[in-house]
């Protein structure tokens, strides 16, 4: 899976907790359509019941291997059900988080950064991937009151480790940072550059 022929656009946003991705990715979604493109939102982890019985029934059992492993499960099915369907037909796929989400995530937990990335190594490589850097003090203040599926990861100390193996796969290359300190709207048109950059390279309104 982690090769497949499609006609659309794989696009992703990465981030800590309020850096804005979700904000974004809805906004871009509205302009590309407005554009004429096809375009869907999407976002992981899914509200699938895998995510749900691991995070209910089995919640004791919880650690960053458990959940690595239940999130890249997820993550497969959300392709095929989901992303790649549309993807053949067309469409700009915009992710509200991703896989790059699991390995900052659960490396931050402590699992190793290799073996999270190993575990999803058959995952669909995006075409784009985005990261909206934030500081964790200015993030969980923007996050504060607002509701969340997993407030056991809204700690400042945590998200300050997260951040970290976000900026490391920043390094290798894996995503292009954006500073998202800033208004939303000078984010977003910087968003809004580097996926229309791609876009002329691959598809046509």
């Amino acid at each position: 899976m982690s090769s497949i022929e499609y006609s659309g656009l794989f696009v992703v946003l990465e981030g800590i907790d309020g850096s804005g991705k979700t904000t974004i990715s809805k906004m871009l979604v509205d302009r590309l359509n407005g554009l004429g493109f096809k375009a869907e939102y999407t976002f992981e982890p899914t509200d699938s019941e895998i995510v749900e019985v691991v995070r209910g029934k089995y919640s004791e059992y919880r650690d960053a291997y458990v959940d690595a492993l239940t999130f890249a499960l997820d993550r497969l099915l959300h392709l095929k059900r989901k992303v790649i369907p549309l993807l053949r037909a067309g469409f700009i796929v915009v992710s509200d988080r991703y896989m790059y989400s699991s390995v900052a995530y659960q490396a931050a937990s402590g699992a190793p950064i290799e073996w999270v990335l190993l575990v999803n190594k058959y995952a669909l490589k995006p075409d784009v991937t985005i990261y909206l850097d934030v500081d964790p003090e200015t993030g969980l203040r923007r996050k504060q009151f607002k509701t969340t599926r997993f407030p056991e990861f809204e700690v400042i100390d945590f998200a300050r480790r997260v951040r970290e193996v976000y900026l490391e796969l920043v390094k290798r290359g894996l995503m292009i940072s954006i500073n998202a300190a800033r208004p939303i709207e000078e984010v977003y048109r910087d968003v809004e550059a580097v996926v229309l950059n791609a876009l002329s390279k691959v598809l046509t309104p």
